[in-house]
């Protein structure tokens, strides 16, 4: 069924390089699926990005590219990050809105103040490190368009790629490899999106689904980082319950 439904589409992915894309591969591919890097897609120049989705009538675009980690790179680098992840989200936004395509934006759980944690998506933002400013910076662009999705991720790589993990602070993280399988049956989907797992310690997360001898590093040993930075998650488990998605672990 939702091969059937996908092929209907013209789909471009930004980002090909990322751990995430290895998965999602194989969730979305085909003729019609078109996974760009830098060099063919590059989210600086409006010009090449703009005749590439007009040759190939993209409909829909799902914008990964951008600096992601080490998050201290965002403070060291912070030309590049401005320049990754807000002006060229922003651009994507404007070749989207020219072209009529539907964007679907890879942002972040940190753009909530990660206080109190339990955040919904109508909640107020405060992100708590320059990582995550520049995701916001991009949702601004994002928000402004219409036919758009915009997903606050609170993702983390399977398997785990640390020696240790951060004890004392909440999150709901998910796994990439069940994100990846979801992203098919959000195509038509709009607005603000939370995706994770239940409320968990991040160490107990982790030795929980991946690492049993995984290492504790206490919070107060990690700087700008969110004590409690958990979400609501419950229209994406209304999306998963009505997909029937029970392969995805939360």
């Amino acid at each position: 069924m939702v091969q059937s439904y996908i092929l209907k589409k013209k789909i471009l992915i930004t980002g090909n390089s990322s751990r995430f894309c290895n998965y999602l591969k194989k969730e979305l591919n085909g003729g019609n699926i078109y996974y760009t890097s830098s060099k063919e897609f590059n989210i600086l120049n409006l010009k090449q990005m703009n005749k590439f989705v007009k040759k190939r009538k993209i409909t829909h675009l799902i914008h990964l590219a951008g600096l992601s980690r080490p998050m201290s790179m965002h403070d060291s680098h912070i030309n590049k990050s401005i320049d990754l992840n807000i002006i060229g989200t922003s651009n994507v936004v404007k070749v989207s809105q020219l072209n009529k395509i539907k964007i679907i934006y890879f942002s972040t759980n940190y753009v909530y103040p990660g206080k109190k944690g339990n955040y919904k998506e109508s909640d107020d933002l405060n992100p708590i490190n320059n990582y995550a400013w520049s995701k916001l910076g991009g949702e601004s662009a994002v928000q402004m368009y219409s036919n758009s999705l915009i997903l606050r991720l609170c993702m983390t790589d399977y398997p785990f790629t640390h020696k240790k993990a951060i004890s004392g602070a909440y999150s709901s993280f998910i796994y990439n490899k069940y994100v990846a399988m979801i992203i098919p049956y959000l195509l038509n989907e709009k607005g603000i999106l939370n995706i994770g797992g239940k409320k968990r310690e991040i160490y107990q997360f982790v030795k929980k689904f991946g690492n049993k001898s995984i290492k504790k590093i206490p919070l107060s040993k990690v700087k700008n980082f969110p004590k409690d930075s958990s979400i609501k998650i419950n229209r994406f488990l209304k999306i998963i319950r009505k997909k029937k998605l029970k392969k995805i672990i939360l």
